[in-house]
């Protein structure tokens, strides 16, 4: 039996397409995803979360215990600012990628992956043995929605009331306020590589908080968006999707993410071997890449190949679309540390064939300023 988030009828109602995702029933697109993620490349679109968990941790060893347990340094957090973070195994190995927002000096709100709340709140459970720290899995109480791109700023702020306007928060800062009498929390952050804002709120009001969003969005060209949109903006940014880029056998040095390990912070868990891997470099490492414009787009679990007399398969695919800004195919993969270089040149194997590819810096797409 699928799970489904307040927002199931409201989907419905607005004619989304819905696929099983993790375990939930979501919404892969409502008109196109093509016109979707154009729609937050150029505008607007509001896209539902609710899938994802929340947990909330409190007490005086709250901050000392989040600094053990994730990669980023919490002491770099006043209250009112977030931060992505990675929790890993001793291995080095990644449990989940999640934000964190510091909402008191003993108080913090982690958003996490859908798939991952389970296991999540289990090792951070497991780990509070003789620590003054209180747990408490909100994810079912808890719905939230994201509203993303460049003209979310225009209308946000008439939708929620309190001391702190949305669109006065800098980027990775939360304010709490209200809706309708009821406590929210929006963020400004989100997935999709533009600007924009995410929204957690009693999951009673969520559908309520939805609606007005989108009707104040309407003259600014919002419009609802599904998962499908949500995958290729992440992908053209190179923004990892757990289960994809990252997993428990993937470290976030790996997957080009030690800017958000803090090994300078003292000791946490998997701080060694990430320490190992740093010094003497990961046996592979997360590329990203272009396809020529006429190529089929690539595809998880599609062969990598190197080129030359010598081709041999070495590495997969581990997100791959067709790039709506672009035009073209895109991707992201694994491959050993000696092919990294932008410019090199790979091979994808597509149904059989292998078609040329070309690694390129991360991001793939990146915003012009007009």
């Amino acid at each position: 039996m699928l799970k489904r988030t307040p927002l199931y009828e409201a989907h419905v109602r607005l004619g989304g397409r819905m696929v099983e995702f993790g375990g939930w029933e979501m919404p892969v697109q409502y008109s196109s995803i093509v016109d979707e993620h154009n729609a937050v490349r150029r505008a607007a679109g509001v896209f539902d979360i609710s899938h994802m968990g929340e947990v909330r941790v409190r007490g005086a060893g709250a901050a000392d215990f989040l600094n053990f347990l994730l990669t980023n340094d919490i002491r770099k957090l006043a209250v009112g600012q977030g931060q992505y973070s990675i929790m890993c195994n001793e291995q080095g190995g990644t449990i989940d990628d999640l934000y964190v927002y510091r909402l008191g000096q003993q108080e913090f709100l982690l958003i996490i992956n859908a798939s991952r709340i389970d296991a999540d709140f289990a090792w951070l459970r497991q780990k509070t043995s003789g620590r003054d720290v209180k747990l408490e899995n909100v994810s079912d109480a808890m719905g939230a929605i994201a509203v993303q791109g460049p003209r979310a700023v225009e209308f946000i702020d008439g939708c929620f009331g309190g001391p702190t306007k949305p669109s006065a928060l800098k980027k990775n800062q939360i304010a709490t306020l209200t809706f309708d009498g009821k406590t929210v929390h929006v963020a400004r952050t989100g997935y999709t590589g533009e600007d924009g804002f995410e929204v957690v709120a009693p999951a009673e009001i969520i559908e309520k908080v939805w609606t007005r969003v989108l009707a104040a969005g309407h003259r600014h060209c919002a419009q609802p968006a599904g998962l499908g949109a949500r995958d290729t903006l992440r992908t053209e940014v190179c923004y990892p999707l757990y289960g994809h880029e990252l997993d428990e056998n993937t470290s976030p040095i790996e997957a080009g993410l030690g800017f958000f390990v803090a090994l300078d912070k003292g000791d946490f868990v998997g701080r060694k071997a990430l320490a190992d891997q740093k010094a003497n470099g990961p046996k592979k490492k997360c590329i990203a890449f272009k396809m020529p414009d006429k190529s089929a787009p690539p595809r998880p679990h599609y062969a990598i190949w190197s080129t030359g007399p010598k081709s041999t398969r070495i590495g997969e695919v581990v997100s791959g679309t067709q790039s709506p800004s672009l035009g073209i195919g895109i991707g992201l993969g694994y491959v050993p540390p000696e092919y990294v270089a932008p410019g090199n040149t790979i091979e994808i194997e597509i149904r059989g064939k292998r078609s040329p590819a070309q690694i390129v810096k991360k991001p793939i797409y990146q915003k012009q300023n007009v």
